[in-house]
């Protein structure tokens, strides 16, 4: 699991183009070093994903970078500010237990809920939870939800 946020907690996401610039370079970043994303969500000054590893997990740094990179050029093109520090850090945690794999899926996926984004998490169109609904098996969606996440120790404090 993967949790990066912004330099000083600034809201730099903050529009849908911003977001789904971000989302999409996820995307690209663990598509081509074939990390496989289990749950992701993308807030307006913090992301969270859960994703398999490939064989090779020391890609993560380059995946991680990739992100940020990419991101803050695009931004601050975007917003006129060359040079400007998007990010400040990431954590990640090596999910070694099912049980603590299950809640922090369920957690990822309620992301936007947690910081009142939205109501439905499966209306918030940067977070997993609508693609979960439609892919996942009923079995494991129900398995998923059964764990609670109120008390995942997760660093979210943005």
């Amino acid at each position: 699991m993967v949790t990066a946020g912004t330099l000083a907690k600034q809201r730099y996401f903050d529009t849908p183009a911003k977001l789904n610039l971000l989302l999409s370079l996820l995307f690209e970043a663990c598509k081509r070093w074939q990390w496989n994303l289990q749950a992701w969500a993308i807030l307006q000054n913090h992301y969270h994903f859960v994703a398999t590893a490939p064989e090779d997990a020391s890609t993560l740094g380059t995946v991680i970078a990739s992100i940020h990179s990419k991101t803050a050029v695009r931004l601050n093109k975007l917003d006129n500010t060359p040079g400007r520090k998007v990010w400040f850090q990431y954590w990640d945690t090596c999910l070694t237990h099912e049980k603590s794999y299950l809640a922090r899926l369920h957690y990822v996926h309620q992301n936007p809920v947690k910081h009142g984004l939205a109501e439905d998490a499966e209306a918030y169109p940067w977070c997993s939870m609508g693609w979960f609904m439609k892919e996942a098996e009923s079995g494991f969606r129900r398995t998923v939800f059964s764990f609670k996440c109120d008390r995942v120790n997760v660093l979210d404090d943005f």
